[in-house]
């Protein structure tokens, strides 16, 4: 290694650095000057020339003499400008001109966002509307293996909650449609006028696709168009730290820009992941970044994953008529609930999806190209070792996301992630441990993964940060809802946390199973649907208390039922509660105001008959 040239060293960490200290780690003057910095929460950058390798300290100081005529340390920068040594910096700080140097040093921006998905663009728009801060947005977008990319939005707009609610909606309207068979609809000959078997109506993919790509390219536009209504400046290009106050961004042509801002906040979500053991699960198979936009029907698919993507997926793809195959390695739905997630895998095999648990994928084949070709996935029963093969024309692999964090630069400014994930370390106050660098959303070290917490998170974060709110994100008490085709909406615990905290002896469940009323005409099942609380009972002898933690429920519009049953739950409902409540007949939500059935009796929580019935 050629030696470091010690005026070239000096140069360009000043040049590099906001705040940068040149030290030694023994010198109590150099100590008092780094304490008060830290006491600032300003990050800074010290060169300890007692610990340079290669011995060149002396080197470095004499190149720091030759630049400042000051033979004496500390030496500090602010901006690439000489302010002094200890008592220069104390000075400052005392009269304020310290203060003063670090909130006018020349950035080009008070707040840059790295991401433009749910949580970056709510931070931005609130940052600038409600505070007259100047923000840049920072978005750029990988393309996919199969070279799928998409606008402003993130994930959710673009191919995650949007087009996944709007595929799930044709699947349900298919349902309807059959199930209107049994309530004496039948649909007409459009040449004789005469009925026709219900099986005649058939579903177009590219029509939807079309209708639904249409829907989210308005809400790209619309995106743009509301960041400069609100004066954020909004950059397509990818950004990488390169020190804790500067960026550069490069653009889709290639060029660089470097930009400078007081704080940043990165908010860069998470994209699909492959198993890296599987020969051709690159190469041939996709993704649901790629799914909502594909210019064919899928055709028989292979589905691989247990995941809420994998389970929405796989029964939307079956909705609309499409054979299915799910791979499924060990739980459904880890994370949530295990009662109900059995309960979900239950319902997708009766509506015709072939699942085989425990399974996991060994190698992917290509057939025959063609859109779709035809493919062979190769399989591994974990249980047995036995291996088998499925000859289908689409692959989707759901098995997980990875953060989109490890070409951001974040080595550059030292912010911590889990070496493991890539996820990155914060605070309840969403600090990393850079002072002026924050995170919020899907890339967040044990954080809830949902579009609505980042917004609330980014939101929250600002007004903190401008506004000297104290108010934090709640990231235990929030409603989610996978779709599947029988919907799933919960909020708090699912039982076996609720356990695992709380300890068995405190934890009872209340459960039911029902079918909604409006199926009574239909072939479905009566046990489809589950109703379920978890409470914890350790006052329950002393002061007659249940207190709900956990609400469940596995039924038509889970969504809409659990939003607001969301909010009695965080405001600390009881089962009596429940119980009091006059419930709106006849409909499935009613079945909360009448659980009877506990785990600790012992009783069967099946039901006979349909609901209200």
């Amino acid at each position: 290694m050629p030696p470091v040239d010690p005026v070239s060293l000096v140069d360009n960490t000043v040049a590099k650095g906001r705040i940068v200290i040149f030290s030694k780690t023994t010198c109590p003057f150099c100590k008092k000057v780094k304490e008060l910095f830290k006491h600032l929460n300003e990050h800074f950058e010290a060169v300890e020339l007692d610990k340079l390798e290669g011995g060149n300290g002396p080197a470095v100081r004499e190149a720091l003499v030759n630049k400042t005529s000051k033979n004496t340390v500390p030496q500090v920068f602010i901006n690439g400008q000489f302010v002094g040594g200890c008592d220069d910096i104390l000075a400052a700080f005392e009269s304020g001109q310290l203060r003063d140097l670090l909130k006018t040093h020349n950035n080009n921006y008070d707040l840059i966002v790295i991401g433009g998905g749910s949580g970056g663009l709510s931070a931005s728009k609130e940052a600038a509307t409600s505070f007259g801060k100047k923000v840049a947005l920072f978005d750029f977008v990988d393309p996919s293996p199969r070279g799928t990319t998409w606008g402003l939005g993130g994930t959710c707009v673009n191919v995650g909650c949007i087009p996944k609610k709007l595929m799930h909606q044709a699947a349900l309207l298919g349902e309807a449609m059959r199930d209107s068979h049994s309530f004496g609809w039948r649909p007409k000959h459009p040449e004789t006028n005469e009925s026709t078997v219900r099986d005649s109506v058939v579903h177009n993919w590219n029509a939807m696709v079309e209708k639904i790509q249409s829907h989210i390219k308005m809400a790209n536009f619309n995106y743009r168009v509301n960041l400069r209504q609100k004066k954020v400046n909004y950059i397509n290009a990818k950004a990488r730290f390169i020190d804790t106050h500067t960026i550069e961004a490069t653009d889709k042509k290639g060029n660089v820009t470097t930009y400078t801002s007081d704080k940043f906040l990165i908010a860069t979500g998470e994209r699909p992941r492959y198993p890296p053991d599987c020969p051709g699960a690159v190469e041939y198979g996709i993704s649901s970044d790629d799914l909502f936009s594909l210019p064919y029907n899928p055709g028989k698919t292979v589905v691989i994953g247990a995941s809420y993507v994998a389970l929405e997926c796989a029964g939307f793809l079956r909705g609309i008529g499409n054979e299915v195959d799910l791979l499924v390695r060990s739980i459904f739905l880890r994370g949530f609930d295990q009662d109900i997630a059995e309960k979900i895998g239950h319902n997708l095999a009766e509506e015709g999806i072939t699942i085989h648990r425990p399974s996991i994928p060994v190698k992917v084949e290509q057939l025959e190209d063609g859109t779709p070709g035809t493919l062979r996935v190769t399989f591994r029963r974990t249980d047995t070792g036995n291996e088998a093969t499925i000859d289908c024309n689409t692959v989707l692999f759901a098995i997980g996301r990875d953060p989109c964090t490890s070409e951001i630069g974040l080595e550059k400014v030292g912010v911590k992630v889990n070496p493991k994930n890539g996820k990155i370390l914060v605070n309840e106050r969403e600090e990393t441990n850079v002072p002026n660098i924050f995170a919020v959303g899907d890339i967040l070290q044990d954080r809830l993964e949902l579009t609505p917490v980042a917004i609330e998170a980014g939101k929250l974060l600002i007004r903190r940060l401008f506004g000297g709110q104290t108010r934090l994100c709640d990231y235990l008490f929030v409603p989610t809802t996978v779709f599947t085709p029988i919907e799933y909406g919960a909020v708090g615990y699912s039982e076996e946390k609720a356990r695992k905290l709380f300890g068995d002896e405190n934890i009872d469940v209340y459960h039911q199973g029902f079918r909604p009323y409006e199926w009574s005409l239909t072939p479905r099942s009566v046990n489809a649907c589950w109703a379920k609380v978890v409470v914890d009972i350790s006052e329950k002898e002393t002061k007659g208390i249940e207190k709900v933690i956990g609400f469940h429920y596995l039924g038509p519009n889970a969504g809409e039922v659990t939003q607001f049953a969301a909010l009695a739950v965080k405001l600390g409902t009881t089962k009596e509660d429940f119980d009091h409540l006059i419930g709106i007949h006849p409909t499935s939500a009613e079945t909360f105001n009448s659980l009877t059935i506990s785990k600790s009796s012992g009783q069967d929580p099946s039901q006979m008959k349909s609901c209200c019935g």
